[in-house]
């Protein structure tokens, strides 16, 4: 199968797979090559694939979807990160996390400016 992990901005990962495990909204599953066509609403949480050459690759993965048709498998995804193990992953996942917390806080602190100069302004047109 050949597996495609989209992201917004780019592909992430265009690769040639057996397996894939997955969780959905509804459990994990698992496809491989002689799989039906297929699609899912993926949870968050781990995406395990094993290439063709051997072992067994982690990413951890936002909300997404993923269709499988024919030898194909799309994946699409607000984010995803990969990792060797599932501790690096994650430590990987805690402090993407954290800068996206910092930036979420700046932005609530931008915005919450923004409105107090808007009111202000309004208060002065009275």
């Amino acid at each position: 199968m050949m597996l495609k992990i989209l992201l917004p901005a780019e592909v992430m990962l265009k690769q040639e797979v057996k397996k894939i495990i997955a969780e959905a909204e509804n459990g994990s599953f698992c496809l491989m090559p002689n799989h039906i066509d297929f699609v899912a609403t993926l949870a968050p949480g781990i995406f395990t694939y094993e290439p063709v050459s051997g072992g067994q690759e982690l990413l951890a993965m936002d909300v997404g979807t993923l269709v499988k048709k024919g030898s194909d498998v799309l994946v699409s995804t607000r984010n995803a990160v990969r990792a060797p193990d599932l501790g690096k992953l994650k430590e990987v996942v805690v402090q993407q996390y954290d800068v996206l917390d910092e930036r979420e806080k700046m932005v609530r602190s931008a915005s919450a400016r923004l409105e107090a100069s808007m009111i202000r302004r309004f208060v002065e047109l009275k």
